[in-house]
């Protein structure tokens, strides 16, 4: 056989290889787990029920510190720069299991310097080799590796998606709860300063004879429930100032919040979309989906195991007595070589990972239809808590006003002398509870919304 045929030989039988493993792993479409309703049971905002909301959905709120306060956490938050991490530790898996694809080539180069005993010279003799070898991937399993890693990296990517919500839901959560700190602390000082001003009216009344001893203890005691209720707000307010210094990835000495309340704030509008749209709205169900392909492949892989494995292999080695002629093909040999193993007998290893495979697969089935039900359940009582708190907030506004009614003309009757200081005491625990409420009810309504944002997907959605 001539030179040409024999460097033609290998190249040929790598070729045929080549195309002898174009039956790769294909994905089969994920089985329909859970039927969507079709409609939502629960009140949906008004809108149209196809739109679902903005990628920036938190602009809504129309607040510019918390838009800057998302931007820092997307840029900076220490679990989002893992998530990011892990998506690139993905994609480096994904090009380690494709070169199996690949044929693998080696190059050697060798010297040797010998003196033969009893002599004074040293003979020098060099060396090289070339070699190719290649696995044919005839059942697929080298393929179904490298689609298993695809998904791998696509459920990454999907991860990192849901951390992204995840974090901008918090800080946007977070922030609302510090402003809403504020207000409530705003009450409860506001309503210090009126009962100080009933302690010194009932103080002058007594100081004339027209008020008891019984008054003037009970109203102190008023001051004093208000004066106590004012450091346990101020402590939550400064757990949740640090909590929001964390999502942005800072030290939380020295950061500080420019919101001074919740009035700015609004409470935006939320487009519901349809049912069936929320498995293509949650980027946590794209990676529950994206796993079970990767399931899929991993059982493939588990079953051409059982076949035999056919490896080809072509080399080409040169050596001679001086460097220069180790580069001149007269001096080369060559070789070309088959191999076919098939493992008899491993104690039932083999089929232990196709029952792992095909177990892990159940179980990826579950996780994905619990994940579905759960999403349907999160937004249903998400579109629940925000039809009914916007109702409370409207119902809370009337009992506030109510209250500062009360207390006005409890105040104006008890200066003229026509009641008694229990109707003051009553109207002033009144109207502190009311704005108290009032205020955490207005979080509680945009955290709903926050909530409700984010169990549809909040605005995130898969390409096309």
């Amino acid at each position: 056989m001539t030179v040409k045929a024999m460097k033609t030989v290998p190249t040929l039988a790598l070729a045929a290889a080549l195309g002898l493993a174009g039956c790769g792993f294909k994905a089969q479409p994920v089985p329909a787990l859970v039927a969507a309703p079709a409609g939502w049971a629960a009140p949906a905002p008004a809108g149209a029920r196809d739109v679902w909301p903005a990628a920036d959905w938190w602009r809504g709120f129309a607040s510019d510190e918390l838009d800057r306060l998302v931007a820092e956490a997307r840029q900076n938050n220490t679990d989002l720069g893992q998530a990011v991490a892990r998506v690139a530790q993905a994609e480096a898996q994904l090009r380690a299991a494709g070169a199996s694809l690949w044929p693998a080539l080696s190059l050697s180069l060798g010297a040797d310097g010998r003196r033969p005993a009893g002599g004074n010279q040293w003979g020098d003799s060099y060396s090289a080799g070339l070699s190719a070898s290649y696995e044919v991937d005839f059942w697929g399993a080298n393929a179904a590796d490298r689609a298993a890693s695809a998904a791998a990296l696509d459920a990454s990517g999907f991860d990192q998606e849901t951390v992204a919500l995840t974090v901008t839901a918090g800080v946007a959560t977070t922030y609302l709860q510090v402003l809403s700190l504020r207000d409530r602390l705003d009450v409860a000082r506001r309503n210090l300063a009126i009962a100080e001003d009933v302690l010194r009216l009932v103080e002058v009344k007594v100081g004339a004879g027209a008020a008891s001893d019984l008054d003037l203890a009970q109203q102190r005691t008023v001051v004093a429930q208000r004066r106590a209720s004012i450091p346990p707000l101020e402590q939550q307010l400064r757990e949740q100032a640090t909590a929001l210094a964390v999502l942005l990835g800072r030290v939380p000495g020295g950061f500080e919040v420019a919101g001074q309340s919740l009035d700015p704030v609004k409470v935006p509008g939320v487009a519901a979309g349809l049912p069936a749209s929320l498995l293509q709205r949650r980027p946590d169900l794209k990676a529950a989906e994206t796993r079970l392909i990767g399931a899929d492949a991993d059982i493939h892989a588990a079953r051409a195991a059982f076949f035999p494995q056919v490896s080809l292999s072509a080399g080409m080695s040169l050596a001679d007595g001086a460097l220069g002629g180790v580069f001149s093909l007269s001096n080369a040999a060559y070789s070309i070589g088959a191999s076919l193993v098939q493992a008899i007998f491993d104690g039932g290893r083999r089929a232990a990972q196709q029952d792992l495979a095909e177990a892990r697969k159940v179980e990826l089935l579950e996780a994905y239809r619990g994940a579905i039900l759960a999403a349907f359940r999160d937004a249903e009582v998400a579109l629940g808590a925000v039809d009914a708190l916007n109702r409370q907030r409207l119902l809370q506004d009337e009992v506030l006003a109510q209250a500062r009614r009360a207390l006005e003309l409890a105040q104006v009757q008890y200066r003229a002398g026509s009641t008694d200081l229990l109707a003051v005491l009553s109207a002033q625990q009144s109207l502190y509870s009311a704005e108290d409420a009032a205020a955490q009810v207005k979080l509680s309504a945009l955290q709903a919304v926050v909530t409700l944002y984010r169990v549809l997907g909040g605005g995130w959605q898969a390409p096309a």
